[in-house]
């Protein structure tokens, strides 16, 4: 990780991405309270939550394309400053409801090429597997922690400071980034030098086994999340007290933190990439013990042992890229997260649904773990399979 740190154009990415992550959980919170507190509707003040990622969704597919068909560290830079605008816009205190939750939508919507663009341009910055598997592994640590502590200080700064602070303080995130990647982060060319055709890298990743099932393995993330999108219902029913809801969300995303770590420090990539298709199958079968609805203790270390196997997705982000023609990364990218956050999305409203007829949290989650072993089976042994056939030309990660 050390090794990765010392180049200086990722430094620049990976801090302008950290920060700019602790400002978009403050204007999650902000928006969710400011809404809640003008009109007093529960409903309401969940639509503006849903507002903050849904664009994203939209986005992903066909905004992504301009990755790779302008310079990199552009897209970067003017997403970020497009940002800093709109979400600068949303901090004048007093702005209207419609006019806020507008400008989130474009606040939103200019940040997908931004994710494309960051795939792809740490790609281009580390030609050697290890080290940008390394790079993956430091932005999955940090991007889990800067959420974790722009949620948990937003509603304390929303409380103490007020909604327009919060915003005003993201607003500033992005310009510093804005400014940051545009004098550190070196020019490159667009990557299809103009020539390519919009969502050809779909169609192209569409012809690749090898990624079609990475893809699916990612898409198993669906199932292991479940249990976040439960957590209030399942505290209740295995006797925990109010409390221990945000302990329970928190397990996942620690135990994410610890295993990216101990994988990074103790497996090379090549040992990582042999495992993936088993990897990919633990988290999911983790859940499996709520059958016997375990205590609280017992829950919080499943789902913390579940979030550490989960590590297993920075893997096969880093695979996925690197399998992908410089030339189509951005487009790709796009897909992948835009996949990525449509299964997580699915499986929570899909898990949500199980308990309400199951009348069981528990139960709706021992369902999806089984799902999860199910689905995971046939992967793992086409990417064993796929493994054992390649000889060696596709090399590293």
């Amino acid at each position: 990780m050390r090794a990765a740190l010392g180049n200086a154009e990722f430094r620049t990415v990976w801090l302008a991405e950290a920060q700019s992550t602790i400002g978009d959980q403050l204007t999650t919170v902000a928006l969710a309270l400011l809404v809640y507190h003008r009109t007093g509707s529960a409903l309401f003040a969940a639509l503006a939550y849903a507002l903050t990622f849904l664009p994203a969704l939209a986005g992903g597919l066909g905004l992504a394309q301009l990755a790779d068909h302008f310079p990199r560290r552009t897209v970067l830079a003017g997403s970020a400053a497009v940002q800093a605008v709109f979400v600068g816009v949303m901090a004048i205190p007093g702005m209207p409801l419609l006019p806020l939750c507008v400008l989130v939508v474009f606040a939103r919507l200019a940040g997908a090429p931004s994710n494309a663009a960051q795939n792809a341009l740490t790609r281009e910055i580390f030609d050697d597997d290890e080290l940008y598997l390394r790079s993956q592994d430091i932005r999955g640590i940090t991007m889990n922690t800067a959420m974790l502590l722009g949620l948990a200080c937003g509603g304390f700064l929303v409380t103490a400071a007020g909604a327009s602070v919060a915003l005003a303080l993201d607003a500033a995130t992005f310009a510093i980034s804005a400014v940051a990647l545009h004098r550190w982060v070196a020019a490159r060319p667009a990557a299809d030098n103009g020539d390519g055709r919009w969502f050809g890298a779909i169609r192209w990743v569409a012809g690749q086994r090898r990624l079609r099932i990475l893809l699916g393995l990612s898409w198993l993330v669906g199932l292991a999340v479940i249990p976040e999108g439960l957590v209030a219902p399942l505290a209740r029913e295995i006797g925990a007290p109010d409390q221990a809801v945000g302990w329970l969300l928190a397990a996942d995303p620690l135990g994410f933190v610890a295993g990216v770590f101990l994988m990074s420090r103790y497996f090379s990539g090549r040992t990582r990439l042999r495992a993936l298709g088993v990897l990919a199958i633990v988290p999911t079968a983790c859940l499996l013990v709520f059958f016997v609805q375990p205590e609280l203790v017992v829950s919080l270390v499943v789902l913390a042992t579940a979030g550490a196997a989960g590590a297993y997705i920075v893997t096969v982000g880093a695979s996925f890229i690197t399998g992908v023609p410089n030339e189509l990364r951005g487009g790709a990218g796009g897909l992948y997260r835009t996949g990525l956050r449509v299964a997580q999305g699915v499986g929570v409203a899909l898990g949500g649904a199980v308990a309400e007829w199951a009348g069981s949290a528990t139960t709706a989650i021992t369902i999806a773990g089984a799902a999860g072993v199910v689905l995971g089976i046939p992967l793992a042994v086409s990417w064993a399979r796929l493994q054992r056939n390649e000889t060696g030309t596709a090399g590293g990660i």
